[in-house]
C-alpha cells in the first residue's frame, strides 16, 4: 500500500502500471492479485487508507471535547492538520472522486468518519433536527471542509478558513 500511495501520487492514477506497483513494492504479480482484484482495487485500498488515517486523526482531536459542539470544532482543527500530510488532498479530493467516483467517495467518506460527523449534528441541534436534515447538513459541512482544505492545500495557510469555519459551525449549531 504504501508503494502503491507513493506510485499513485508521482504518476497519477492512469499513468501507474501494475509491474510498477509490484516491482515498487518488491511483491510478484501473483501476490499482487491474491490480495487485489485489479489495479483499481489497489488505489481504493489506498484512499480507504487515507480516509481512515483522517478519521483516526479527527477522532483523537476531539476526544476530549466539553460539548457536542466543542467536539466539532476541535474535529475541524484536525481535519486541517490531518490535510496537511502531503498527498493527502489529491488522494482524497481530486483522484480519488475522478477514478472512483462520487458514489463510492461517499461511501468511503460515511464509513471513515462521516457517520461519526453527523452524530455529532445530531447531538448539537438535539431534536431541532429530523434525522434527512441533519444527513444534508452533515453532507454540506463536509464539502465545506474539502473545499477548504482544497484551498489550504493550494496556499498552505489553514488559520483563516478554520475561523470561518468555526463560526460558521458556531451560529449553525447553537
Amino acid at each position: 500500500m504504501t508503494a502503491a500511495r507513493v506510485l499513485f501520487l508521482e504518476n497519477g492514477y492512469a499513468a501507474t502500471a501494475t509491474p510498477e506497483l509490484v516491482e515498487r513494492a518488491g511483491v510478484t504479480r501473483g501476490a499482487l492479485y491474491h490480495h487485489f482484484k485489479d489495479k483499481l482495487a489497489v488505489f481504493q485500498g489506498v484512499v480507504e487508507q487515507e480516509a481512515a488515517d483522517v478519521a483516526a486523526e479527527i477522532a483523537r482531536g476531539s476526544v476530549n471535547a466539553k460539548s457536542p459542539l466543542d467536539a466539532l470544532l476541535k474535529g475541524a482543527h484536525a481535519y486541517f492538520m490531518a490535510m496537511r500530510v502531503p498527498g493527502r488532498v489529491r488522494l482524497l479530493l481530486l483522484d480519488g472522486p475522478a477514478v472512483l467516483g462520487p458514489k463510492e467517495m461517499r461511501r468511503i467518506d460515511l464509513e471513515a468518519g462521516g457517520h461519526e460527523l453527523r452524530a455529532g449534528i445530531q447531538d448539537a441541534v438535539g431534536a431541532r433536527l429530523d434525522p434527512a436534515q441533519v444527513n444534508a447538513l452533515g453532507d454540506l459541512v463536509s464539502a465545506m471542509f474539502d473545499r477548504a482544505a482544497l484551498a489550504c492545500d493550494a496556499d498552505h495557510e489553514t488559520r483563516t478558513y478554520e475561523e470561518a469555519l468555526v463560526r460558521l459551525l458556531t451560529a449553525l449549531l447553537k
